[in-house]
């Protein structure tokens, strides 16, 4: 046999996708859409497959009226091929193949193809869905997500990552496909549930935290108008929220996360497995505000991060309305192997990372280290530190308001011991 020389190739190709800010989407005389599908298509209208969350459906009973309606009215930029399909909202879409399957169907038998379009309109987790259906439907169809909640219009509707679970491992199948385009339209938020309205705010929190002190400031001024539900409020968080996340997943260095570290994952090994072990009953938000908590917490006891910073970043999440303990977190803490134990969760995130584990922990409000090993007998009183804040914080008297108690006595309930760094090793009847 000759010798032959290997062959080597690089392969650039550039991504590039619009993050749209508006209200009344499918208003018939709102253009967005309509301008968004005429700058990729060709001559003939672009055939569209609508995907619509049901819970969304049920909260916006005109919805598919004005979908219908507007595509009629814009005939000659796309096609609507069938009525909008409808599949569950929640988690409960990623955890079997269901939906998958059946946006599958409907685009092979519509005759969809590379060129056509699927429009995803829900909650992050429809939103993960449906993408991961568009991007293995003939190596991919082009994606417009439309989100619907502040944590998917703030961060997972704006990346690349697509995905379902499997395994019971939170995507564990998926793919890295850049959406054609995120539209945002605020009117969908005037309607969400208290814990879906304060879900984003986790992430907005974490965010800041690794990135920008000035925004973390920001977020604690806003803080009683968020919880108030301020929409003016919420917006300017979602914007400068969602501009970061951008900003990073272009200039980081690693939008396809072929390295260890994952800076946006702050937070979030804990997160991802406290929502596995409560079978989904803790939502992303929630599962996340606890996770930051617990990394935040784990950061004072090593020593890293300020006691000032480390009640700041505690009483911000609390104040907006996030509980920062659940039961789970002791979740077989004596037997860090098992399954169910949350210390697995680490074991998780780097089998779901690949190469060595890489976590990222604070040294203070927009600085941030990474590390690649947890002390678990740390983790245990960071654990437990957390509980007894949440049982200190139950015992009080309910108040006429609870957002102001909140701010007012959130200094006295902190069991650390005086000084800036102080970590008084627990009684082991707490542990």
């Amino acid at each position: 046999m000759q010798n032959f020389s290997p062959i080597h190739q690089t392969v650039t190709v550039p991504f590039r996708y619009s993050v749209e800010f508006t209200t009344g989407l499918f208003s018939a005389d709102n253009p967005l859409l309509a301008r968004v599908v005429s700058a990729g298509r060709d001559n003939a209208p672009a055939k569209i497959l609508v995907v619509v969350d049901s819970e969304v459906a049920r909260s916006h009973p005109d919805l598919l009226a004005n979908i219908a309606g507007y595509c009629q009215r814009h005939a000659h930029v796309f096609t609507l091929i069938r009525a909008p399909l409808l599949v569950p909202g929640g988690e409960a879409c990623k955890n079997s193949d269901a939906s998958v399957q059946a946006i599958h169907h409907a685009i092979h038998e519509a005759g969809i193809c590379r060129h056509s379009y699927v429009i995803a309109i829900g909650g992050g987790a429809v939103l993960d869905m449906a993408g991961y259906a568009a991007a293995t439907a003939h190596r991919g169809v082009r994606l417009i997500r439309v989100p619907t909640t502040t944590l998917s219009q703030n961060d997972s509707a704006v990346g690349v990552k697509n995905s379902v679970n499997a395994f019971d491992k939170k995507n564990f199948l998926g793919t890295f496909a850049p959406p054609y385009a995120v539209l945002n339209d605020f009117d969908f938020l005037t309607t969400l549930h208290d814990r879906d309205w304060r879900g984003g705010i986790a992430e907005a929190v974490k965010v800041a935290l690794i990135r920008d002190a000035g925004f973390f400031h920001d977020l604690e001024a806003s803080a009683p108008a968020l919880a108030a539900r301020h929409l003016d409020a919420m917006q300017r968080l979602i914007y400068r929220c969602a501009e970061l996340h951008l900003q990073h997943i272009a200039q980081g260095g690693d939008p396809f996360e072929f390295g260890s570290s994952r800076p946006l994952d702050f937070g979030h090994w804990a997160a991802h497995k406290l929502e596995q072990l409560t079978a989904y009953r803790l939502r992303h938000g929630e599962a996340v505000a606890i996770g930051i908590a617990l990394d935040a917490t784990y950061s004072l006891g090593a020593g890293l991060l300020s006691q000032a910073d480390w009640r700041r970043i505690l009483e911000l999440l609390e104040a907006v309305g996030f509980a920062l303990y659940a039961p789970e977190l002791d979740s077989r803490l004596d037997t860090p192997d098992h399954p169910q134990s949350l210390l697995h969760g680490l074991a998780e995130f780097r089998e779901h990372l690949g190469g060595q584990l890489t976590i990222m922990l604070l040294t203070g409000v927009g600085q941030s280290i990474e590390i690649h090993d947890m002390d678990a007998d740390l983790l245990r009183e960071s654990i437990a530190r957390l509980r007894q804040r949440h049982q200190a914080r139950s015992s009080r008297p309910p108040s006429a308001s609870p957002l102001k108690a909140t701010l007012a006595t959130a200094r006295i309930e902190t069991p650390l011991a005086s000084g800036e760094n102080a970590w008084t090793p627990l009684p082991a009847a707490v542990r």
